[in-house]
């Protein structure tokens, strides 16, 4: 994991209410509350391997291996500084069983990189604004953030195969990306899809959703409540759980 890329400044912080050590790049992308709600969802269990697709500085698979002991992680991303933070932050937290290969997810060859074994769950926070839009002048932002026309539907595509039978794969996606992601989870044999709404605020429109599907899952899809986020200017006490206490999200609790 070595090129000529000059490495950014990075920031020292924590997440889940300080329980987590965490850096991250000083100026341009920087986490926010998707990869933590993201990694809740996962019904991870102590000894299954786990995959991120574009785990940027590592924050998922973090939050996740504070929740869930003995997982055996491995992060992939694209941009070479945020695979060495990433790196460094599973150092920093003495994550020895969480690694990060520096690789595209859409064009690499998976099988060689990752071993032949497939996850236990997969879960990812892909790229997703509109690649027509506004392009940020942070490069490392926008590797993050911009999403060609097709990329989700590639990311799924290369991913499914990487799954166990039964296993699970879990995105964080905005509203509108949810109908091809459905398509992309369907064709990669994924079934029994549940949507997981994030309300900004009671009475507001769910801009953001978890959405997990199964390996060979045939049950009908589902909408659960989803859970608000804020309360006037606070977090709601249920956000407040899961951002700063750890808390799981039971996708598969009302779900067949």
């Amino acid at each position: 994991m070595t090129d000529d890329t000059a490495e950014a400044p990075a920031t020292q912080g924590f997440l889940l209410g300080g329980r987590v050590r965490y850096a991250q790049p000083k100026d341009g992308y920087r986490t926010g509350i998707e990869p933590v709600f993201l990694a809740a969802s996962v019904p991870a269990r102590p000894g299954e391997r786990v995959l991120e697709a574009g785990t940027g500085a590592g924050a998922g698979l973090l939050c996740l291996a504070h929740r869930v002991g003995g997982l055996h992680g491995t992060g992939l991303e694209i941009e070479p500084a945020m695979a060495r933070l990433a790196a460094e932050n599973f150092a920093a937290n003495a994550c020895r069983d969480l690694t990060v290969v520096c690789a595209d997810v859409a064009a690499s060859p998976l099988p060689r990189l990752l071993g032949a074994e497939p996850f236990d769950h997969i879960l990812s926070n892909p790229p997703w604004h509109d690649a027509s839009g506004t392009h940020p002048a942070d490069m490392l932002r926008e590797r993050a953030k911009m999403a060609e026309d097709g990329l989700l539907d590639r990311w799924i595509g290369r991913l499914a195969p990487r799954l166990k039978p039964r296993g699970s794969m879990t995105l964080i996606l905005p509203a509108r990306a949810v109908p091809e992601a459905m398509t992309a989870l369907g064709a990669g044999g994924c079934g029994s899809l549940v949507l997981f709404p994030l309300w900004p605020r009671a009475g507001r429109e769910a801009k953001m959703l978890l959405i997990q599907a199964i390996k060979g899952g045939r049950a009908e899809c589902r909408m659960l409540p989803g859970l608000t986020l804020h309360d006037g200017p606070a977090f709601t006490l249920a956000a407040h759980a899961v951002l700063r206490e750890g808390a799981a999200i039971d996708l598969r609790r009302s779900a067949a």
